[in-house]
């Protein structure tokens, strides 16, 4: 129950942030937002870590196996960017929709195709069909 309800916050939130950093972007530019964000972030992250418990040295970080998955805070700012973008270019509702789908189908072929160490599962035509009615919806809803 609790990973529904902190994965329906996330989304929320992830919302909302797309709101903020276009509003930001358009008084600035689409870089500074995006920097500012990762920026403000990592403080919040640094103070979290200082307040809530140690539980790792910052040396850990480099004894990450697959040192690829080091990658997480430059693609974040890719995500930063493309989310600004396409909620400027396309309003909130519809970008959020598409990013959600891309994600699905994403997160899908990774645990399909079993990449970065994710559990591998078999291929489930329900999936499949649940991700053609997603795109459905989002012609549905929002397309003009």
């Amino acid at each position: 129950m609790w990973g529904i309800i902190i994965a329906l916050i996330s989304g929320a939130l992830m919302s909302i942030q797309g709101v903020f950093n276009t509003g930001v972007t358009k008084e600035t530019s689409i870089w500074m937002a995006a920097g500012f964000v990762q920026f403000s972030a990592l403080l919040v992250c640094i103070l979290a870590w200082f307040f809530c418990g140690k539980e790792s040295s910052i040396s850990a970080l480099w004894q990450v196996d697959h040192k690829y998955m080091l990658l997480g805070g430059v693609i974040g700012a890719f995500i930063t960017f493309t989310v600004i973008e396409s909620m400027n270019r396309l309003g909130p509702a519809r970008s959020v929709m598409l990013i959600v789908i891309s994600q699905l189908l994403v997160a899908y072929i990774i645990e399909l195709m079993g990449l970065f160490g994710v559990d591998k599962v078999e291929f489930q035509w329900r999936k499949l069909v649940g991700m053609v009615i997603a795109i459905i919806g989002v012609i549905i809803f929002k397309w003009e």
